[in-house]
């Protein structure tokens, strides 16, 4: 029965119907469908309707989501020599689209390509920080004349994977969980063309690929459903609207002339506004709380913001509900964010240095007094960046310019799009600088829900690179690096997970890290749609690879 958030925690309108099309829209573009270059945590939802990776998050509602399971792999991880090897088997009889078998080696091979960072700029990098790689880059750059590749990975047969890590990590499931170790046959690998058709090892293959404009995504007939018990491919056909105005895509879903709006992010504040106040409306929603995070880098690289006491002026002056109110108020946008990690993740604890409780409109008083300290009494002037398809991005820099002009600092906006966001503007530490994106407006979900799987791609800054792609967008502290190291080393995880809260607080002390909203998202389920729910280990979005269509 349709009911206010009846997909949370539950499956909502549950079917084993096969069938028709699921259409799905996105505001912007995809960062890339090549699983070696992909970080959008949409994608990596959407990415296993055609890819499966070694393990995934189990397929259930709720809290029984966050549990690991093997997907391409027969099992877990099998680690031996004190958690630096880990072991997995393929399973029997899993074919790609073509038919051909998907061998130890095909993963071996994406591997291996998803350590290219010239190549594939926008993937995580653990896989470059963690295997004991001996200098191997990528199989692009191989000069060994046998092609033997990376010495980090064994496959002793065509079922058989061992990692080899520099320094134990027990959490090596999820790393084997990632895109990265979706299969690719080396034969049909084409670089930075391979996104244009990736060869299918899931359920649904790409049938069409208009890159920035629309996709459409048929079934694989090689993929048996005996050696899946996570997927539930019930629809017959897929398609993928890119490019989308928000506003049309929210009209769309209440006309149920839309299924899903793939990014998860919610309706806009408007159409929330319009889905509360409507009894018949607001049954089809869920508010979706999210290990997610609305926040924004002020980057230590852009002169004045060099200066500690210039960002603290910056955090003092901001208008939290003004941040919020951007994001769609406490229903559909979250709660005030006083630090980065989120309430849920083990480890988080309320740190608030700079009153946003107690003055969450801004504190204007102690922003003049940080002016004074860094040499800048009357303000200064730098530039606020943003998704250019995001509103509540450009809403959000709209309100911290009006705050921030309250004590003389003057914001220029800066829209960039998102599919190179990351890639060419303000994860490009170069152009960042050079064009003075003082303040990043972005927002980060944990890559699995822990304290290393939401801080370390967002504040170790032996992740960035100078070719971009990042998704460290500027900070840079050797107090929050050796703590990482440390928490790494500690095992026992009621030791380890304070050390997260500590490197949360080190992050805030510096102010290189301006913290909006903890999220939750208003999320709209056109009664087109059966097999829908939220899964928690996907960080909060529905669960893209269980649905269908009545």
């Amino acid at each position: 029965m349709a009911a206010f958030n009846a997909a949370v925690g539950h499956v909502y309108n549950p079917s084993t119907k096969k069938g028709g099309t699921l259409r799905f829209a996105s505001t912007g573009d995809w960062d890339s469908l090549d699983p070696a270059d992909t970080y959008y945590g949409f994608s990596w939802d959407f990415i296993r309707l055609y890819g499966r990776s070694l393990t995934m998050f189990a397929p259930k509602p709720g809290a029984d989501g966050l549990k690991l399971v093997p997907d391409l792999a027969e099992s877990l991880g099998v680690p031996s020599d004190g958690g630096k090897t880990w072991t997995y088997k393929i399973r029997k009889g899993v074919k790609f689209e073509d038919g051909s078998a998907i061998t130890s080696k095909d993963v071996k091979y994406a591997v291996e390509r998803s350590l290219d960072k010239d190549t594939f700029v926008n993937g995580p990098t653990y896989f470059n920080d963690f295997l004991d790689l001996q200098g191997y880059t990528s199989p692009y750059k191989d000069s060994d004349p046998n092609k033997l590749g990376l010495k980090a990975i064994d496959t002793p047969d065509d079922q058989t994977i061992v990692f080899h890590l520099k320094s134990a990590f027990g959490g090596f499931d999820y790393f084997a969980m990632l895109p990265s170790t979706i299969p690719v046959p080396a034969a049909k690998d084409t670089g930075t063309k391979y996104k244009e058709h990736v060869v299918s090892s899931g359920p649904y293959m790409f049938q069409t690929n208009n890159l920035g404009k629309n996709f459409t995504m048929v079934r694989n007939p090689n993929w048996d459903a005996a050696s899946d018990p996570n997927r539930a491919a019930l629809p017959d056909k897929i398609e993928v609207a890119l490019n989308t105005n928000a506003d049309d895509v929210d009209n769309r879903l209440l006309a149920n002339d839309l299924d899903v709006a793939v990014e998860g992010t919610g309706v806009q504040a408007a159409t929330q506004g319009k889905i509360l106040s409507n009894p018949d409306q607001k049954k089809n929603a869920d508010s979706a709380s999210l290990a997610r995070l609305w926040f924004s880098v002020i980057n230590a690289d852009v002169a004045p913001l060099d200066n500690i006491h210039c960002r603290k002026a910056i955090e003092y002056a901001v208008d939290h509900e003004g941040y919020q109110r951007a994001y769609g108020g406490p229903v559909g946008g979250g709660d005030i964010a006083t630090n980065l990690l989120p309430p849920q993740i083990p480890g988080a604890q309320k740190i608030d240095l700079y009153n946003f409780g107690s003055k969450p409109n801004g504190d204007v008083d102690s922003a003049k007094q940080e002016l004074q300290q860094c040499g800048q009494p009357n303000g200064f002037e730098t530039n606020v960046s943003y998704r250019a398809e995001r509103p509540k991005e450009k809403a959000t820099a709209e309100s911290m310019q009006q705050a921030l002009q309250r004590v003389g600092i003057k914001l220029n906006l800066k829209a960039f799009p998102q599919g190179d966001y990351a890639k060419l503007y303000a994860g490009k530490p170069d152009y960042a600088k050079n064009n003075k994106l003082g303040i990043i407006i972005y927002g980060w979900g944990a890559d699995w829900p822990d304290g290393f799987g939401f801080l370390q791609q967002i504040v170790d800054s032996r992740v960035i690179r100078a070719a971009g792609g990042n998704t460290n967008l500027g900070i840079k502290l050797p107090a929050v690096d050796q703590l990482i190291d440390k928490a790494l080393t500690t095992t026992d995880a009621s030791a380890r997970n304070p050390i997260w809260g500590e490197i949360d607080k080190t992050v805030m002390e510096n102010a290189e890290a301006l913290p909006g909203v903890w999220a939750k998202v208003l999320l709209y389920r056109p009664t087109t749609l059966t097999n829908v729910y939220v899964n928690d280990g996907l960080g909060g979005f529905y669960d893209y690879a269980w649905m269908g269509v009545k």
